[in-house]
């Protein structure tokens, strides 16, 4: 299978799951989900303070900022075919 395949497939089954999952599992697939698909960090617009999820958000982003668009496709469906959708 190929990656976009298993990726499209992946966020599939994450858009559709009722299951409450962790926070830090959530920040991680939306890291990688947003690495995958937007890239780099940088383009993102830096949060206030005041909005405390946003910046929890970026972070989460930020810190895996260094993946390329493919590692953070393959560790974003690794994620969530690791978890008991």
């Amino acid at each position: 299978m190929d990656i976009e395949k298993a990726f499209e497939e992946a966020y599939e089954k994450a858009s559709k799951t009722e299951k409450e999952l962790a926070v830090d599992i959530k920040l991680l697939i939306y890291a990688f989900y947003k690495q995958a698909t937007a890239g780099s960090v940088h383009q993102f617009n830096i949060p206030n303070n005041e909005d405390i999820i946003r910046a929890f958000k970026f972070n989460a982003w930020q810190q895996i900022s260094h993946l390329s668009k493919e590692e953070a496709k393959i560790k974003y469906i690794n994620l969530i075919n690791s978890i008991d959708l």
